[in-house]
């Protein structure tokens, strides 16, 4: 048995939470990746997973092992990178996935910098608002913002995003600004429907120190950045944003903050990544991503 092979599989089956999912993304018959787990189990002489026809989970034998092989494969890896640093320039593909407020704002503005300095990796870039799953879909990092629920990925940690409530003068023209939090019942919402349950997200804000959420009835609902940024630039509502989003229209006077002595707290933004995916091309755009963002973001 091929241990390093059988370690990298099992942390691959326990991330996929899915031997098929796993065995998708090694490319590899999911026979092969059940076999594989089973002579582990074996040679351990110990269960490592809880398995049922609905679910997946590790025994308390598994849980030490996996901590122990995702560390055994991260010195692996960064003995790896370390090598590939000194002796060639790092090259390959990388696959990106990141927000398209972030991707458009701070990212490709910056592509022909990264061109420039490794000329041998190339970048495939996916904007989206749908959280995507690292691990089934085949990306090597992502940017994600809030908190971060996933513990196997590797987490870098970029800045925070400020986000802010807006809206158009023609808007507030008819309207009027809310000059409370309370007085947001009696304005139109356009409200952002989230992409992972379909239902709108809540507003936040702050108020006499307290954080606070509040779900709001609107006419209009949108489940895409961009879209949602039109709605307010169109006057349809009271929009919430993220100040990367808002900033050039807020500079330019298509919309207006309101409420800005509620903003909620700043939230954090990260990008992530499997350790099992981290190439020298991977870790160099990381890398990279990290030091623009230093610029960009607050810390």
């Amino acid at each position: 048995m091929d241990k390093l092979q059988a370690m990298a599989t099992f942390v691959r089956v326990v991330q996929a939470q899915s031997f098929s999912k796993a065995a998708e993304t090694l490319a590899m018959p999911r026979s092969s990746v059940t076999t594989t787990i089973k002579n582990l189990e074996a040679h351990l002489g110990t269960p490592l997973l809880r398995r049922s026809t609905r679910s997946l989970s590790l025994t308390d034998a598994g849980a030490r092992y996996f901590a122990s092989c995702q560390a055994i494969l991260a010195d692996i890896a960064e003995a790896e990178h370390d090598m590939a640093a000194t002796t060639q320039a790092p090259r390959g593909r990388v696959r990106v996935d990141m927000p398209g407020v972030i991707g458009r704002a701070l990212v490709v503005p910056r592509l022909r910098e990264f061109e420039a300095r490794y000329p041998d990796i190339e970048v495939a870039l996916g904007l989206s608002d749908r959280p995507a799953d690292l691990v089934y879909e085949g990306i090597d990092c992502a940017i994600r913002s809030g908190p971060l629920a996933d513990s196997t990925l590797v987490a870098r940690p970029l800045g925070r995003l400020a986000w802010l409530t807006c809206a158009a003068p023609a808007y507030l023209k008819q309207f009027g600004e809310p000059d409370s939090v309370a007085a947001l019942q009696s304005h139109r919402i356009v409200n952002y429907l989230s992409n992972a349950s379909g239902r709108p997200l809540d507003w936040r804000f702050r108020v006499d120190g307290e954080d606070i959420a509040l779900a709001l009835p609107g006419r209009y609902s949108v489940n895409e950045t961009e879209a949602y940024l039109h709605c307010g630039l169109e006057g349809l509502g009271l929009i919430q944003l993220s100040e990367v989003a808002a900033s050039i229209y807020l500079r330019s006077g298509r919309l207006r903050e309101v409420l800005a002595q509620a903003r909620c707290a700043p939230v954090p933004i990260s990008i992530v990544y499997p350790q099992a995916r981290a190439t020298a091309a991977v870790r160099t755009f990381v890398d990279w991503t990290v030091a623009i963002m230093r610029d960009a973001l607050p810390a």
